[in-house]
């Protein structure tokens, strides 16, 4: 039936690693809600670290300081983020790569410092 039945065998440890994934979540969260006792309280369901209510109106304004700790969160997370492949790939792009990732790092601190002497990061 298939060409290549010695490639699809290969496949088959991952199919039964996300078979028994599966069951024992769905088994885990099935014994979660048996054994737990069901009665939040309003503290358990009150808004938690948002800032304001999450049943209230979608419309309603909120202080724009939540939007720029977002966008610092992810400027500051995607340039880390090129970290990992230059971590991997160090061996083979020599000292070039090196010093390059070193100018790029201090544009980074630069960066973070102008920030923080700007007050973006202050909250108040």
């Amino acid at each position: 039936m298939f060409a290549d039945s010695t490639f699809l065998s290969e496949y088959l440890p991952i199919i039964v690693f996300l078979f028994i994934a599966a069951g024992l979540s769905c088994l885990m969260l099935g014994a979660s809600f048996i054994v737990a006792k069901q009665n939040p309280d309003p503290d358990k369901v009150s808004a938690y670290e948002c800032g304001f209510d999450a049943f209230d109106d979608a419309r309603a304004k909120f202080d724009v300081r939540f939007y720029l700790v977002a966008i610092l969160f992810i400027i500051f997370d995607l340039e880390i983020a090129f970290l990992f492949p230059w971590a991997v790939a160090l061996g083979d792009i020599g000292m070039f790569g090196f010093w390059s990732m070193i100018v790029f790092l201090g544009v980074l601190t630069v960066g973070f410092i102008y920030e923080w002497n700007k007050g973006a990061l202050d909250w108040e």
